[in-house]
Parts: C-alpha cells; sequence; structure tokens
C-alpha cells in the first residue's frame, strides 16, 4: 500500500510548514486527491489518522476532496467531466482525449497554531 508513504511524505510537508512559520500544531490538513491519482482515498484516510498520532498533526482535521476527472475530447472539442475511472468522451464516444485535471494528490491548505510563548 502506497498510501502509507504518501502519507508519510504528507505528514513530512506538513511538519515542514509548521517550522517555517514557528508553529508547533496542525489543526488542519486539506487534499485534493485525484479520481486517477493512482490512491485509494478510504486507505489515505486510514493512513493518515494512523501516523498522525505521532506527529505535530496528531489533533488535526483531515478533509479529502475527491477531483473528478476533466478531459477534453481531442475529436469534437467538449470538455466532459466524469466521477468515475473512464477516458472515453460522454459527447461523441471517442477515447482520443486529453486529461486536464483528476491525476493529482495535492496539498491544497493547512491550518497551523503558533504556541503562545513565540
Amino acid at each position: 500500500m502506497h498510501e502509507y508513504s504518501i502519507v508519510g511524505a504528507l505528514i513530512e510537508q506538513c511538519e515542514q510548514h509548521a517550522r517555517d512559520n514557528n508553529a508547533d500544531k496542525v489543526t488542519r490538513v486539506a487534499i485534493k486527491v485525484g479520481i486517477l491519482s493512482g490512491v485509494e482515498p478510504a486507505l489515505l484516510e486510514t493512513a493518515f489518522q494512523t501516523f498522525k498520532l505521532e506527529s505535530i498533526c496528531h489533533d488535526a482535521e483531515f478533509e479529502m476532496n475527491i477531483q473528478p476527472l476533466v478531459l477534453s475530447c481531442l475529436e469534437c472539442g467538449q470538455e466532459t467531466i466524469h466521477t468515475e475511472r473512464s477516458i472515453i468522451c460522454q459527447h461523441c464516444g471517442s477515447n482520443h482525449t486529453q486529461v486536464l485535471d483528476g491525476e493529482d494528490l495535492m496539498l491544497m491548505q493547512l491550518e497551523v497554531e503558533q504556541s503562545k510563548d513565540a
């Protein structure tokens, strides 16, 4: 399960941002998960809830926004949004499409708290 290594890298990124901003606590982590990112959202959630306990994210809320697949058809020129893993144009049935969005896994927002001593 590569979700564990992804969460490890995500928590490291959160810790680095917190250090850069003199924060000692992460309260919210919001990510974008594209349908074609190759990540299983349920496994990612479980991995985050497990690994956060030993990190600066131990009390953080985890928000996952699932990004639909956005395609541009190179045959008919239409743009379509898919909630499933399909690269077929819904208008003309062509598989000659280009992915515009829905492949990424990105940290979108991070909320931190600074210590009262800082």
